[in-house]
Parts: structure tokens; sequence; C-alpha cells
């Protein structure tokens, strides 16, 4: 085991009643590594996500967040550890403010950091600056995605995962939401992204991993990745 991984998931095995849907998988991320998780629709990126997260109880193989065991734990234990989670779907609080849904998130990281504050999310997004008083509900699908990403910065996570980053999002806003990646990531967090976007996901990550089936068919550096175009055809559909 890797000691020094944030998030180490070795073997993961994971049904949906019947069906088996990650099937041995391998999955780690380190210390300020951006990593890209893809692959088409129905692949298991979701599901690894959720395994890891304690969403989903994983049916065989370990987790591990800093060398700890972590397998089939609660979520909240697991968010305790530093893990911060923006799932596809975003799941705000709609009948809370902007200010709200930002303020209640607000705690020190695992190390106490209190990197991320609320002026700082604020300077990030300008735009919910300009929304304080308004619901979630009232907001755009785009401002819903910022207020989502910073609600999980306002926990200072030693890991952000972004499930669908960009998904259904207008390009105007896709671009802001690659901006606000491109900044987590030099803040030194740990990211995972999960993206159909793979042009954006590869300028920004260090590793990228595609599922196949449940099943790890590539890992890899953006620059191996983008060296092999019959494999950006075969997995991705390009």
């Amino acid at each position: 085991m890797n000691t020094t991984a944030l998030i180490q998931a070795t073997g993961l095995n994971t049904h949906y009643g019947a069906s088996h849907i990650l099937r041995g998988v391998d999955f780690t991320v380190g210390q300020g590594q951006t990593i890209g998780l893809m692959g088409r629709n129905g692949m298991g990126k979701t599901t690894l996500l959720k395994s890891i997260m304690g969403i989903v109880k994983p049916s065989g193989g370990s987790v591990h967040i800093k060398g700890q065991v972590m397998t089939g734990a609660s979520t909240y234990e697991i968010a305790r550890q530093g893990l911060a989670y923006v799932p596809e779907g975003r799941g705000i609080f709609g009948n809370l403010s902007v200010r709200e849904n930002l303020v209640m998130a607000a705690r020190a990281g695992t190390r106490g950091q209190r990197d991320w504050t609320y002026e700082r999310v604020l300077d990030t997004f300008p735009r919910l600056a300009e929304r304080l008083n308004h619901g979630g509900q009232q907001l755009s699908g785009g401002e819903q995605q910022m207020l989502t990403i910073g609600r999980a910065l306002m926990t200072n996570p030693d890991v952000l995962i972004l499930d669908e980053a960009t998904e259904g999002l207008a390009p105007l806003i896709a671009r802001e939401i690659w901006r606000i990646c491109g900044v987590i990531r030099e803040s030194g967090i740990s990211s995972v992204i999960v993206d159909k976007n793979w042009k954006h996901v590869t300028q920004i990550t260090d590793r990228n991993v595609i599922l196949v089936k449940g099943e790890v068919a590539f890992e890899g550096s953006s620059d191996e990745l983008l060296s092999k175009p019959e494999l950006l055809e075969q997995y991705l559909g390009v």
C-alpha cells in the first residue's frame, strides 16, 4: 500500500444488485495531483467515485484514505478525512441563499488550514458575489455548479472530486469552470475530474484513467494519452 497516497482504491468491485459494475479497479490520488477520470456513459466512473466516498458500499477490494482503511465507512467519516465531493446534478440546497449555502460548509481542513475563506471563494466566483441573497433554486445551472464547487472549497479539502464538471453548461460558463479547476490545482488541492471534454481535462491533469465496462483500460499522463489517438477514438468515441 502507498502510505503517501491521499486516496488508494485497490481491487474495487461494486455491484448494483446482480449487476457487476466495478471489476477490480485500482485508483490512486497523490498529494497535489489532478487526475482525469474518463470513459463513455455507463462505464463505472460515478460508481467508482461513490464507492470511494462511501455512498455505495464496495463488494470487494479496499479503500485507504491517507493510509487508513476506510472501506465501507460512512460518507461523513470519509468527508472528515478531507475529501469533498461535487456530485453530478450538483445537490445544492435550493431553499437556502447563496450566502447560506457557503457559510454552512465553512470549516478548517484536516491540518487546521483555512486557505479557502468566504472572501476567497467570492473573489474566485465573482458571479456568486452578485447573487448572495438569491436562493439556490433561482440560479442558472452554471451558477449552481459554481456554488457547489465553492461550497466544497469552504471545507478546505485535501481532495476535491468533481463529477461531470461542465455537463449541460453553456460554452462560456464551461470555460469559467475550467478556469476555476486551474485555480484549484494551483492552490495545491488534489482533484479528480470527470468530464466528457477530454481536450480540456488533459490540459490540467497530471494523470488520466479511462474506465471501460468497469475496468481500467488506460492509465497514464496526458502526453501519453494524447500521443495515442487510437485510444481516444476507441475508448472515448472521439
